[in-house]
């Protein structure tokens, strides 16, 4: 798979990427990245990317010129996706659907917007982190590309670590608490059943576990797992 990021701030990737699961997937060479900078396809000497938006307003608005031309470069055959508080929540299940592909080519805007003909013309998908808005899409195409690249064969150790992993299930669940030694800790005990050797019981507890916790943590997700389904109430 290849990585495509573009970006006016390219250094914000250089040490993130050779860390951890992205960083051992890019060794054994399930993936390869490419962080591009946007100034690099301007065409004035200030290098500029924005722009003051039409119709007034707070803010400065990135240029499309700059993200249309870099594409048209990369030449990519994959999803192209902008993140944008704007877009639609990413989820595991894009997660998945983007590991499947041969390329993915990030966008990441900055200051107050990016011009929406980006997000009409060129991006397959718009993407949100969550209710919230940060500072430049640098830091949410970061957990995508780690939620992502995780989940490519041979990227981690053992593939039912992930397998266990929140959402991972239909309906999509959290994941239930883990715990190691020591057996007690300021009072807190792990459960006896964890420690018993009984397989089916921890399971079936695990599960209970998972179903509790989604319940009480993330009733949304416990409510899009739809209702009259085999699920413990």
């Amino acid at each position: 798979m290849r990585i495509n990021i573009l970006t006016i701030f390219p250094d914000f990737f250089a040490g993130a990427l050779g860390l951890g699961i992205p960083g051992r997937a890019a060794q054994k060479g399930l993936v390869s990245y490419r962080t591009v900078d946007l100034r690099d396809y301007t065409h004035d000497r200030h290098r500029t990317v924005d722009d003051e938006p039409y119709g007034g307003g707070a803010g400065m608005v990135m240029k499309p010129e700059p993200f249309f031309e870099a594409v048209d470069d990369l030449e990519p055959v994959g999803a192209i996706v902008l993140l944008d508080a704007r877009g639609r929540v990413f989820r595991h299940e894009d997660a998945v659907r983007l590991s499947l592909q041969r390329d993915l080519t990030l966008l990441c805007g900055h200051y107050k917007d990016v011009d929406w003909r980006v997000a009409e013309g060129l991006a397959t998908d718009v993407f949100s982190l969550g209710d919230f808005v940060l500072s430049g899409g640098e830091p949410a195409a970061l957990c995508l590309v780690d939620a992502v690249v995780r989940l490519l064969p041979g990227a981690l150790g053992d593939h039912d670590s992930a397998a266990t992993d929140s959402f991972y299930d239909e309906p999509p669940l959290l994941a239930p608490p883990g715990y190691t030694r020591p057996p007690e800790y300021r009072g807190m005990e792990v459960p006896e059943v964890l420690r018993s050797g009984d397989h089916e019981a921890i399971a079936r507890w695990r599960r209970q576990a998972a179903e509790r916790l989604t319940r009480e943590m993330r009733p949304d997700l416990w409510e899009r797992g739809g209702a009259g389904d085999d699920r413990v109430g």
